[in-house]
């Protein structure tokens, strides 16, 4: 397992930001957080690049407790509010970076991290001359640098426009192929649901549902276009579809369109952590 959490809490006094929480994400397997603010999802992260230490519970990063030289050494992170320094280059922040990270990679590896986040044609261009997207990508190369293991990413398609999360979700996929593990704490559910292969929701320190997006969800009925109008079989299941055409047509119907319907990630969301607190 690259990452796991197992009991993982976390008391501020007399608030409670988690209460024991489990959480596993394998290599090449991208896992969305989710949860209203409160829930508990910025400190889970912070214990695992090891800016927190938890009250109790365990977290590993590649089997090494995180925090340890050993486990940042295998992550990649963006923080939601960061800030790089304005008159750096593109190139140039990446160079430091290098450094910090102690990467040998050199211009080869800031090369290839610039084109694979779209910004080769910015590679000269000052930070402070870049827009909020931009910068949004910059961040995802940095994160990237040393070939991490697993990326913690918070936020990371909030200051994006269609084009450039489409650019993050082609990137994303591209690592879950590389075997890369990743980590999304995400408030655009239609992202999460396109590209996360489980997603694990929080709510108030706690893990209140986990699974694939698809499992889930829950059905909502059969939608059929016939000759006269759309119909709604409410309480109909996938494997009612075929039954209900056959009646329809055999009625004198014609039937034009058949669609399953299922919850989207949006309504279950909501349901476990209810219209308020969202």
């Amino acid at each position: 397992m690259i990452f796991s959490a197992q009991g993982l809490a976390k008391r501020y006094g007399r608030v409670e930001a988690l209460g024991g929480v489990d959480l596993a994400v394998d290599a090449g397997e991208l896992v969305g957080l989710l949860g209203p603010n409160g829930a508990g999802k910025s400190t889970l992260v912070k214990i695992a690049v090891g800016l927190v230490r938890p009250s109790s519970g365990t977290a590993t990063v590649c089997g090494a407790p995180a925090g340890s030289a050993a486990a940042r050494a295998a992550l990649g992170y963006l923080a939601e509010l960061f800030r790089f320094p304005g008159w750096y280059s593109a190139d140039e922040l990446l160079a430091l970076h290098q450094r910090l990270a102690r990467s040998a990679g050199g211009e080869r590896e800031r090369r290839d991290l610039l084109e694979l986040v779209g910004l080769s044609d910015a590679r000269d261009r000052r930070v402070e001359a870049m827009s909020k997207g931009m910068q949004q990508r910059l961040g995802i190369a940095q994160a990237l640098i040393g070939s991490p293991k697993v990326l913690f990413l918070d936020e990371p398609t909030s200051a994006l426009d269609p084009a450039g999360r489409r650019t993050v979700r082609r990137l994303l996929e591209q690592l879950k192929d590389r075997g890369v593990a990743v980590l999304l704490n995400s408030h655009l559910l239609s992202e999460i649901e396109l590209v996360c292969d489980r997603v694990t929701i929080l709510l108030d320190g706690r893990v209140v549902a986990e699974g694939a997006p698809s499992a889930l969800a829950r059905p909502r009925g059969v939608e059929i276009e016939t000759d006269e109008g759309v119909r709604l079989f409410d309480t109909a299941a996938r494997e009612d579809a075929p039954r209900l055409v056959e009646e329809l047509v055999a009625s004198g119907r014609r039937v034009y369109g058949v669609r399953v319907l299922t919850s989207t990630l949006e309504d279950v969301y909501l349901e476990y952590v209810g219209e308020e607190a969202a």
